[in-house]
């Protein structure tokens, strides 16, 4: 039979710190890409190229937006966490 294993606070808090870099650097990235893409529009000649070019940008910015906020919302949900079980910890150890 499998032993189950609970996790603990520092398991909680190590995991919201690594969510925290993660998110860090998706930002750092996401506001490069948006400054590149700024600086350097997309210009083609031709109409379907360019649609294109820009439905690229978009989702690539798009998907750099939406790591940025799945990291953030993770690392201060494991970050509550941690704060609720060392405060029930805490509490229990009273009784």
């Amino acid at each position: 039979m499998a032993e189950t294993t609970s996790k603990g606070p520092l398991s909680y808090l190590s995991g919201s710190l690594t969510s925290g870099l993660f998110c860090a650097i998706s930002v750092w990235i996401t506001l490069r890409l948006i400054n590149y893409y700024s600086l350097h529009p997309p210009q083609y000649s031709q109409q379907f190229a360019q649609s294109i070019a820009t439905a690229l940008k978009t989702l690539i910015i798009g998907s750099g937006c939406v790591a940025v906020f799945s990291f953030g919302l993770i690392a201060a949900g494991l970050l509550l966490l941690f704060f609720q079980e060392d405060v029930v910890g805490d509490c229990a150890a009273l009784f």
